[in-house]
């Protein structure tokens, strides 16, 4: 398999955050809702793959489906696909080289947060609510107890959760741009996100289709999503942008002049 070096990575995260920074609202519409949808259609699939096996098996239950979840990065990455995550450390990247400006970022963020949403949310109700995907026996018992487990978090809590599950995301999108073969990329992403699931870490975009779910079966509500979003979208914004972003830029700034 095909592997830069980290410095070689750091470049081309550059390069990726300055092309993310510059791209037309024609491609990020579209490419932010397939990125959402991806984020949602896999943690379907980890519902749907866990829900499924007995209680008493809880520790195998919670590594099958956090074995599964990382699909939808894959996705993102191999098929094409704006991911808010990873933008929140490709595009601070480029903004620490003086390569995009402050608005761009913000532009960026505030655009793939929408497509993101409406991606995520279309899952949701397509296939969760319409489809009935997580709305009858374990799956609705699996997607509840979920939801009512990010919710309950303080804000405090639920920020640092945000912190670690995007330091771990970021990670998997700057190896995968190391990766020259997409066996190599597809190992790259599989187990930082595979991590952050098992760990119970919180993402702005999976819980962009977890909790709607639950809206929809009546078992949450618009206040409670709104609570849990603005937390855990910082603790993202932080982990992606400071523990990646920041770190990497401190190490291979000289190189990067």
């Amino acid at each position: 398999m095909g592997f830069v070096k980290p410095d070689q990575i750091a470049l081309r995260t550059l390069q990726a955050g300055v092309k993310k920074a510059n791209m037309p609202l024609s491609v990020q519409l579209p490419l932010g809702f397939a990125a959402g949808a991806f984020i949602a259609l896999g943690f379907l699939l980890a519902i749907r793959v866990s829900a499924g096996l007995p209680p008493e098996w809880e520790g195998f239950r919670s590594f099958m489906g956090a074995a599964v979840f990382p699909l939808g990065l894959i996705l993102c990455l191999v098929a094409g696909g704006e991911l808010l995550t990873g933008n929140m450390m490709a595009l601070p990247f480029a903004s620490m080289a003086g390569k995009a400006s402050y608005w761009q970022v913000a532009k960026n963020w505030l655009i793939i947060t929408i497509s993101n949403f409406a991606g995520a949310i279309c899952v949701a109700y397509v296939f969760g609510h319409l489809g009935g995907m997580t709305e009858h026996g374990p799956y609705l018992a699996q997607t509840v107890a979920m939801t009512h487990a990010k919710l309950e978090e303080p804000f405090l809590v639920a920020f640092i959760s945000g912190i670690g599950c995007n330091w771990l995301v970021s990670l998997a999108v700057w190896m995968a741009n190391g990766s020259d073969e997409g066996s190599g990329l597809i190992l790259a992403v599989w187990f930082p996100t595979m991590a952050f699931v098992a760990l119970g870490f919180q993402h702005v975009v999976a819980n962009m289709f977890l909790i709607p779910a639950s809206i929809f079966a009546g078992q949450a509500t618009w206040a409670q999503y709104v609570t849990n979003f603005v937390p855990v979208f910082l603790g993202n914004a932080v982990g992606g942008s400071l523990f990646v972003a920041g770190i990497y830029r401190l190490a291979y700034r000289k190189s990067l002049q």
